[in-house]
């Protein structure tokens, strides 16, 4: 960590900027994790990373470059001030988040939803002002469309109602405690070091393996993707701005549907393959066709 902390302010297009900030990333080893870690490190914010395993930390790249503090949200202890366990930072981007991919199970009711509002809720309660935590775009539920921040929370899955529950029980705390909050709900992404299960993932090994053919769902279901260095940024910048709070979409705005996004890569790699359409069936957790609204994102962004 160099360099003395500074919580100086700085305007841009009418929007107030944190500067030189001490942020903490939790979860800072998982995807998108590794991606806000370095472009917090780029903009030359002092980062703390935690994550459960420090082995697997100490092979990121950003690993010299943080100071790391290992918690496995298990071991919580109600009579640890997490907020000085962690040096007290400026920001907090809660990343974390156990049991992924498996949406449908009740480990994200029963076992995630007390374990991270027990610790979040430590955090301000010790003097944690400014919280952003990632929400997802399953907390909309099955309402198809596009998706905008004020529409209602619908969640038809375990993972979405437990992030949904988690915000609600957060802004319930908030009346009596005080803090800058925002609920970063994220759409669809992509790129390197993604899950092996995901479907660019399945696409790549099937190219490199040579075979002929690609199994994916019809492909008719229209979504939102961006890559996750895009999904990083937009993280970073809502995180240190103050001026617009809540839930914000992080996502392109730009439906697609999946057939269409596979062989949009397909032609960026210039590599092909024939894919066989309606092979699996469609997700039932999932609407079929839902893609985001952006104009909150746009405010922070300054892309209008």
């Amino acid at each position: 960590m160099g360099g003395a902390i500074c919580n100086s302010y700085s305007t841009f297009t009418g929007y107030i900027i944190l500067s030189a900030m001490k942020v903490l990333v939790t979860g800072a080893t998982g995807f998108i994790g590794n991606y806000v870690v370095e472009e917090l490190l780029k903009q030359g914010h002092d980062v703390i990373a935690s994550s459960s395993n420090r082995q697997k930390a100490s092979q990121s790249l950003w690993f010299s470059k943080v100071a790391y503090v290992p918690l496995n949200l298990e071991d919580l202890a109600d009579n640890i001030d997490y907020f000085n366990y962690f040096n007290k930072p400026d920001i907090v981007i809660h990343l974390a988040w156990e049991g992924l991919p498996n949406y449908k199970s009740s480990f994200h009711e029963e076992v995630n939803l007390p374990r991270h509002f027990t610790f979040l809720s430590n955090l301000v309660r010790n003097g944690l002002k400014d919280l952003t935590i990632i929400g997802t775009c399953f907390e909309y539920g099955m309402q198809e469309g596009c998706l905008q921040e004020d529409m209602p929370a619908l969640p038809d899955n375990p993972y979405g109602r437990a992030k949904n529950s988690l915000r609600i029980q957060l802004e319930a705390f908030k009346k009596g405690h005080p803090f800058s909050f925002k609920w970063v709900r994220l759409f669809y992404m992509y790129g390197k070091g993604q899950n092996p299960n995901s479907l660019l993932s399945q696409l790549d090994k099937a190219l490199a393996a040579g075979v002929g053919t690609f199994n994916m769902s019809g492909g008719q279901q229209i979504r939102d993707y961006l890559p996750v260095g895009k999904v990083a940024e937009n993280i970073a910048k809502i995180a240190l701005q103050k001026e617009v709070e809540g839930v914000i979409n992080n996502c392109s705005g730009i439906p697609i549907t999946v057939k269409d996004f596979v062989e949009d890569y397909l032609r960026r790699i210039n590599k092909s393959i024939t894919l066989n359409l309606g092979y699996y069936p469609y997700p039932d957790y999932e609407p079929m066709k839902f893609w985001g609204d952006i104009q909150k994102l746009k405010k922070i962004t300054n892309n209008e």
